[in-house]
């Protein structure tokens, strides 16, 4: 198994661009996003069994707190590449949360949100937490870049809200999005996640229009346009490329296989991508080849399994692009999480820069435009 997955590693790495330098790029999906919004609502959920063991997105992951952010932005500032730059994360950012009270007044008929920084102001532990965000920007440590306005796919949502669904409705009166349905698990988003899928043409119509709503918001938030975007649950076809591309998104961060929804076919097309392609816009490609993920996977091999990779990525005169999803570094929910997995992180950092002196950290953008030059 182990052989298997070494041959997969280095072939997605062989085609597309390459260079000399050791690139580390860090993507993580997620941030502004609401998940799980208090360790009681966790408690007491779980108690009914509505969150089974191995649902480590509800388990550990929520909006960072003040302390989340601090932890982490230390552990980034820990290292220091040959130019003297600290680890960065990219922070792919969801700019808005659905506004649950507006939602019922409306008996479910219409979807409203408010932007992230407002639900900030909702939590407990997060009310510097956006003035935090933008030390990480000055300090290059932290740098958003766009995720999607909602990570919610609304018009299933909707619908089964207006049904009276019973999951769906027990997790909207805890202000979660979606709980696992054992009685659904053949559904194509059971947990509405991929909020880019679509049905039918009017459908994508409305998900076009939050593409652009969300990168006029992030623009008014951050003060600059995103030039790279990653789909949520890694599914979008052209029509939302096109619309970034005239939004001015010049790079699709990603894994190897697009998750592409065709009107008419009830499965999604598994479509491949390899670092520095392009499409018919002329966008390009950024594919991750390497993953950090110990609240997710098996936290005593995460390090060598993430350090195999880049070596991998490196041998064949690649970037290492790193994905890791903003669950590992929470610790509002359950604190265990974040603290092992920082040290765990720390490590892996001191690693890098260990196995690799002339390594360099760099955003999602920044590589981008260095492929495409």
């Amino acid at each position: 198994m182990r052989l298997i997955k070494d041959i997969k590693d280095n072939i997605i790495n062989i085609p597309g661009w390459h260079t000399k330098r050791k690139i580390i790029v860090i993507e993580s999906d997620d941030w502004g996003s609401i998940r799980m919004s208090s360790k009681e609502i966790l408690n007491k959920l779980d108690k009914k069994g509505y969150i089974p063991k191995n649902d480590y997105y509800n388990r550990f992951d929520s909006l960072a707190s003040e302390e989340d952010l601090n932890y982490l932005f230390e552990t980034l500032l820990s290292v220091k590449d040959k130019n003297g730059n600290p680890a960065t994360i990219t922070a792919n950012t969801i700019v808005a949360n659905p506004d649950f009270r507006k939602i019922e007044e409306s008996n479910y008929q219409e979807y409203h949100y408010e932007i992230f920084t407002d639900t900030l102001k909702k939590y407990p532990k997060h009310i510097n937490s956006f003035n935090l965000w933008g030390q990480g920007m000055e300090n290059k440590i932290f740098h958003p870049q766009f995720h999607g306005r909602d990570h919610v796919n609304i018009s299933t949502w909707l619908q089964k809200l207006k049904r009276n669904d019973s999951i769906t409705k027990i997790a909207f009166d805890h202000k979660l999005l979606g709980l696992r349905d054992s009685s659904n698990n053949k559904s194509r988003d059971y947990y509405f996640m991929r909020a880019l899928d679509y049905v039918d043409i009017n459908d994508l119509n409305i998900k076009v229009k939050t593409i652009v709503d969300g990168l006029n918001i992030f623009k008014s938030i951050f003060g600059y346009h995103s030039k790279s975007f990653i789909a949520p649950s890694y599914v979008w076809d052209d029509h939302i490329e096109k619309t970034l591309n005239k939004n001015g998104v010049e790079f699709i961060q990603g894994i190897r296989y697009q998750k592409k929804p065709i009107i008419g076919n009830k499965e999604l097309i598994n479509k491949i991508h390899f670092l520095g392609n392009k499409n018919k816009f002329e966008q390009i490609y950024l594919i991750r080849n390497a993953f950090f993920e110990p609240s997710l996977f098996n936290s005593n091999q995460v390090i060598d399994n993430t350090l195999n990779r880049i070596n991998i990525a490196f041998k064949w005169k690649k970037p290492a692009i790193i994905g890791s999803h903003r669950l590992n570094y929470i610790g509002f929910i359950n604190q265990e999480n974040r603290d092992k997995n920082l040290i765990l992180f720390k490590k892996l950092l001191k690693s890098i820069v260990k196995n690799w002196p002339e390594v360099e950290f760099m955003t999602s953008d920044q590589l981008g435009q260095l492929v495409k030059q």
